[in-house]
């Protein structure tokens, strides 16, 4: 084992650094979030992840540049097929995938939408693409009417359904959401997620209670291996939804960033050994999914400024990873996620400073650098990592 005893995870949710190889092969040519967001604002007020090393990542142009960054960085390519939320916090666990989820950019076939009129005992509205926010406020009104669910998707592997907790108890839409998970697996859907909301016509607006149901991976994570070691592994914001509630010690839902930011400082005062691992989302669903540039860029200068209360709490047997999982572009015509590239910034007062980790082969050299923090060995995912602990150490 190593002398970390402690790593932090947070993930960016969208925050991408430059598309993929592969990138045109899903529409994705020319995305960079974090450089498109830069130009489209003018500038991005981020002086501790300028200080990190982020603007020294390969590919990033228009984000300052540390002459003496006090982290070191790099990037990692997704080796496994898809962008979407769940094959890239898997990928960082050690589950890598072969094949990619379904998606339905014709809609849901008629087989699949009569099965899920049979098996809820709703009738629907939508099952096609749509933005969230929009197909709420086309389809809202009707809804209220006739009592039938929004079913829509998205350009990622999922199926969601949205519902007025004014008609529908928020019980009731998880218990549907429950019974399509187990009709979903049947597809290889990745992902059933319930999208609440209230207000009137024409002031929908979606609450907090969303709630994923992601199907099961094929392998076992790596933070479920250090979890039977009896060390802590604490999951914040969706990480719990995500990992299908496997390989946490506790989990912590969060109703917003700056929340998710409280919780994780709260939660890394609270246990000195273990994993915290926290996904910050409104970037990509407040702000990258609804092409809000500004919106995305005060976010990011938000969570930037709390990062040294963070630091402060760390010592010398500490790791902190700030990464993401996907990209969400929202300078680009697409609403949905983008195939990138995403960063790696590798931080701790024990660690070296400036290390240029270059661009990982796969997000799982994440998984693999924590197996070698924990001495648990790696998981059986179908690419193995390369750990960069002895380049940091």
């Amino acid at each position: 084992m190593s002398r970390i005893k402690r790593v932090v995870i947070i993930v960016f949710d969208g925050l991408g650094v430059g598309e993929l190889p592969d990138a045109d092969a899903y529409g994705d040519k020319g995305a960079n979030t974090l450089v498109n967001l830069s130009k489209a604002v003018n500038g991005l007020d981020i002086e501790n992840l300028s200080s990190f090393g982020l603007g020294l990542i390969e590919g990033v142009t228009n984000v300052k540049r540390s002459g003496s960054p006090i982290a070191s960085y790099g990037r990692m390519r997704e080796a496994s097929p898809g962008k979407d939320t769940a094959t890239g916090h898997w990928e960082m666990c050690g589950v890598t995938l072969e094949r990619p989820f379904p998606t339905y950019p014709d809609g849901f076939p008629k087989e699949m939408m009569e099965r899920f009129e049979r098996e809820t005992g709703y009738g629907w509205l939508g099952g096609r693409p749509a933005s969230g926010t929009g197909i709420i406020d086309e389809l809202g009104e009707e809804h209220l009417n006739t009592g039938r669910l929004i079913v829509y998707t998205s350009a990622d592997s999922v199926f969601q359904i949205a519902a007025h907790e004014g008609l529908v108890p928020i019980e009731e839409l998880y218990k549907v959401c429950v019974t399509v998970r187990a009709l979903m697996d049947e597809y290889g859907v990745s992902r059933v997620i319930a999208r609440p909301f209230l207000g009137r016509p024409g002031s929908f607006k979606r609450t907090t209670r969303r709630k994923d149901w992601p199907i099961a991976p094929p392998g076992e994570f790596i933070i479920e291996r250090i979890k039977k070691k009896g060390l802590p592994v604490v999951g914040v914001g969706k990480v719990g939804d995500i990992f299908v509630h496997r390989g946490l010690t506790e989990e912590i839902h969060t109703e917003s960033d700056s929340d998710g930011m409280d919780r994780t400082i709260d939660a890394v005062r609270r246990y000195n050994e273990g994993v915290v691992f926290t996904n910050l989302v409104d970037f990509d669903t407040l702000y990258g999914h609804r092409n809000d540039a500004i919106g995305y860029a005060t976010a990011l200068s938000m969570i930037d400024r709390r990062i040294p209360e963070l630091t402060a709490l760390l010592d010398d047997k500490d790791m902190l990873v700030i990464t993401a999982d996907h990209g969400c572009d929202p300078t680009t015509p697409s609403t949905d996620h983008s195939r990138e590239h995403v960063p790696l910034l590798v931080y701790g007062k024990g660690l070296k400073k400036g290390v240029n980790l270059g661009t990982r082969e796969t997000f799982a050299d994440l998984g693999a650098t924590l197996a070698e923090v924990f001495g648990t060995g790696e998981s059986a995912g179908a690419v193995k990592g390369r750990s960069f602990l002895r380049e940091v150490l």
